[in-house]
This record gives structure tokens, C-alpha cells and sequence, in this order.
């Protein structure tokens, strides 16, 4: 079995901290909760509750240090045990703070 090797721009750090999810819904607008499980300059691992698809856009809550934040994020990767989200958008004073968290400032 040949094993795949994933090359991740910015390194991702262990980061829990609880969460909440808004995305559009065939129905409307939906909100989730769900966990943190790492987070990087480029995104955010996480366990959500409820389906998300590949390519749809979300508001992420989540505390970044002190401070309550929020991220505009694409999914990039969704299972039933795990999503994975590109941030979008982010600030230098954003980056900052997550190359902070990841070990990297």
C-alpha cells in the first residue's frame, strides 16, 4: 500500500476550543456547533455537527486567545468524523494571532 504524503502550506497546531457554524442550507440558513481540533494560517480542522458540502462558504465563532473571533471559511474537506475549513479573507493582526497559536511568531 502506497502511503500519501500531504503538504500543508502553514503548519497546524492542536487548538480545541467550541465553536459555532453558520452556512446557507437548501432550506435557509443553518447554525451548528461543533470543536475545534487544529488550526493554522490557512484554516481550521474541526468536528461539526450536521452536513456540510465541499466548496460551500461558513461563518466560523470561535475564542482566538481572548478574543472572541470570526472567519469567513471555505469547506475544503467534510466526513462524518471531521471537516476542514480555508479561512478567507484574514487580517494581518488575524495571522498574527493564529501564527501565535501555531507556535510560528
Amino acid at each position: 500500500m502506497q502511503e500519501r504524503t500531504i503538504r500543508r502550506e502553514y503548519p497546524r497546531a492542536l487548538f480545541s476550543v467550541p465553536l459555532n457554524l453558520r452556512h446557507m442550507a437548501p432550506g435557509g440558513p443553518l447554525a451548528a456547533h461543533g470543536i475545534s481540533l487544529d488550526i493554522s494560517e490557512g484554516g481550521l480542522g474541526a468536528i461539526v455537527e450536521g452536513n456540510l458540502r465541499i466548496g460551500e462558504a461558513v461563518e466560523i465563532d470561535l475564542a482566538l486567545g481572548k478574543r472572541k473571533w470570526s472567519a469567513t471559511a471555505i469547506v475544503k474537506y467534510a466526513s462524518k468524523a471531521r471537516c476542514g475549513f480555508e479561512f478567507q479573507g484574514l487580517n494581518q493582526d488575524e495571522r498574527r494571532q493564529i501564527m501565535s497559536l501555531a507556535g510560528r511568531a
